[in-house]
């Protein structure tokens, strides 16, 4: 496999200062159907369990009338001179009943993701951002970045203003695309 070199930028200059080997990662296949599958269900880890009251909807002394009465079996509530006695009661079919398998807490609510499909994910969502062709599809503005991946010097590590970040992304082309998504 030939190794890609790619260009390493000055952070204040934004010309390019070293030629470095790109990393094999951005060279690994590009799974969608597992960065798909690993997304969907790491989100599913953030969800807080919820339920309705056990006894929601049951909270009424109906009885079923039984056969005989050319009207269903449903539990109807007892008494008379008002309008809810005779109504049907309970089930999930009644008004004010209680709803078809109603929710528990100890549902399933998170999953686990398998290691090697959480990396296989990773690697994915890395070398994407290295395709020009992908980042364009997606809707981003790189026309004025120098080079993708853009790859800067270590020296940048040492700023921790967001004065500098943006000093620095407006010589490299990339704030404008930043401002654009901003936008929306």
């Amino acid at each position: 496999m030939s190794s890609r070199l790619v260009n390493v930028y000055s952070c204040f200059e934004g010309l390019s200062i070293d030629r470095i080997v790109l990393p094999d990662v951005f060279l690994s296949p590009i799974r969608i159907d597992i960065l798909k599958f690993v997304h969907q269900n790491m989100s599913k880890n953030k969800r807080q369990p919820y339920a309705v009251s056990s006894n929601a909807g049951t909270n009424s002394s109906a009885r079923s009338w039984g056969t005989g009465r050319a009207v269903s079996r449903v539990p109807r509530v007892p008494g008379s001179g008002t309008h809810r006695s005779g109504q049907g009661a309970i089930t999930n079919m009644c008004r004010g009943g209680r709803i078809f398998g109603p929710t528990t807490v100890w549902r399933k609510w998170h999953h686990k993701i398998n290691k090697n499909q959480r990396r296989q994910a990773l690697m994915t969502a890395i070398a994407s951002s290295g395709l020009v062709s992908l980042i364009l599809a997606r809707g981003h503005n790189i026309k004025e970045v120098p080079e993708i991946p853009l790859v800067l010097e270590s020296s940048i590590e040492v700023h921790s203003k967001s004065k500098t970040g943006k000093k620095i992304l407006e010589k490299l082309g990339a704030y404008s695309e930043i401002l654009d998504k901003k936008k929306k």
